[in-house]
């Protein structure tokens, strides 16, 4: 029992560390992709928009995007019912892509006003408490995964061949004759 809880916290931090990586991967991405919009004048205008706003009015600008792709979402789980399963993932995954990405990129427009609020600051400090026990959780399981799977890495692969040749010679070699008395 405490092995199988044990492993469901890890995968609760697998799942939240998959998330906080997602955050961090899209957030320059989506970064550039804006950068590259012939539309720098807009997002320097967002920028200061979102500059002027009060911390609460920033907190709905931050909770936009979410809210606007929840139409996506809803497309996406009526597809998954209908057995429109390709669809529904290509729809769920562009969601949630689009969804972290701009949710990233107007979090870091808005970070120092919405850090102004003290239950967000709070959840905020809570969430990289999490993000810390997360990779707490997991890192020792990636590191045991990953010297395993060093085995198998190409500049060793002639030796894990080789053993495994020696293996194969041992099973099919035949049994040597046995006299017995």
């Amino acid at each position: 029992m405490r092995r199988l809880i044990r492993w469901f916290w890890i995968t609760v931090a697998l799942v939240f560390l998959f998330e906080a990586w997602l955050w961090d991967r899209l957030q320059p991405i989506t970064a550039a992709i804006v950068d590259h919009l012939p539309l720098e004048r807009i997002r320097i205008r967002i920028a200061a928009w979102v500059e002027r706003l009060s911390p609460t009015l920033s907190l709905i600008v931050f909770a936009l995007p979410v809210g606007l792709l929840v139409p996506f979402k809803l497309a996406g789980l009526w597809m998954l019912a209908r057995g429109y399963w390709v669809g529904a993932a290509g729809t769920l995954l562009f969601a949630k892509m689009v969804g972290l990405g701009s949710t990233a990129f107007v979090f870091d427009a808005a970070r120092d006003k919405l850090l102004q609020l003290r239950w967000f600051r709070a959840l905020h400090d809570r969430v990289l408490v999490w993000r810390a026990w997360s990779h707490a959780l997991v890192d020792p399981v990636v590191q045991e995964i990953r010297a395993k799977l060093a085995l198998f890495a190409p500049q060793r692969a002639g030796r894990a061949v080789r053993l495994m040749m020696r293996i194969r010679r041992r099973v099919r070699a035949p049994a040597p004759d046995v006299k017995t008395g």
